[in-house]
């Protein structure tokens, strides 16, 4: 019997392969960033939400940058290499992506977490407060 997950046939193993691999290179999960930040983790946590949202609830140790804001001359306090990881609201938001795609064409190696604060909060991790 066939349905819509059956209907159409899954990859070959080595597309699979190389798909599911390159997704590794554009995201990280909650779990993977709040491991790393428990040591020196070796990228910029970028929260992308307004400054209001950002006080009301962030990721500790995450800086505040809206996207619209991402522009060369907020960037240049970082070394070009530095590897950012932008986060919005959720999977139902897609500041992230805006913040990543600026990014991007500022040159700048980028990632994007996962889930955002939604999805760090169903994992269980607490969310600082303030603007700090």
């Amino acid at each position: 019997m066939t349905n819509n997950v059956t209907a159409v046939p899954a990859a070959p193993s080595d597309l699979a392969r190389e798909h599911f691999a390159a997704e590794f290179t554009f995201e990280a999960d909650c779990w993977d960033v709040h491991d790393a930040l428990q040591g020196e983790p070796g990228f910029v946590l970028l929260d992308v939400r307004s400054p209001a949202l950002f006080e009301k609830g962030h990721v500790p140790g995450a800086i505040n940058l809206p996207h619209g804001k991402i522009i060369r001359s907020k960037m240049a306090r970082w070394p070009e290499e530095t590897l950012f990881v932008t986060y919005c609201a959720g999977p139902h938001c897609n500041g992230a992506a805006r913040g990543a795609l600026r990014l991007a064409e500022l040159g700048r190696p980028v990632k994007i977490m996962a889930g955002g604060v939604t999805g760090w909060i169903d994992e269980g991790f607490e969310l600082a407060t303030g603007n700090s």
